[in-house]
């Protein structure tokens, strides 16, 4: 089984709108297969806290307005290291650079498809 269509918009619509506030090194991964209680996620970058902060704030907007999505649950604002938007679907992870390399999520899902 792979991600649906709509998920995979989804991602899309995400991917563009991170880009757009400067989010970097992108990685999305087609998890419905491993996981079954997602179809998929999208792991992006950001130089430093208020950028994650933006970032995430430019991929809950443009779910919103795009696809009608409102996040199930958000994790990490407050910190601005590492924001979890939920939004039942697809998961997307907006994390500083440094958390990025630590947590090294892409090494855990590099065999995933993308």
């Amino acid at each position: 089984m792979t991600a649906a269509q709509s998920s995979v918009e989804a991602l899309r619509i995400a991917a563009r709108a991170a880009e757009e506030k400067q989010g970097t090194n992108l990685f999305a991964v087609d998890a419905a297969d491993a996981m079954g209680l997602i179809d998929g996620f999208l792991v992006v970058s950001a130089h430093n806290e208020r950028l994650v902060n933006a970032v995430a704030d430019e991929v809950e907007d443009a779910l919103r307005e795009q696809a009608g999505l409102k996040p199930v649950r958000r994790e990490g604002r407050s910190s601005g290291r590492w924001i979890l938007l939920d939004f039942g679907d697809i998961v997307v992870h907006v994390q500083h650079e440094e958390d990025r390399e630590f947590y090294a999520l892409d090494r855990l899902w590099a065999q995933a498809p993308r």
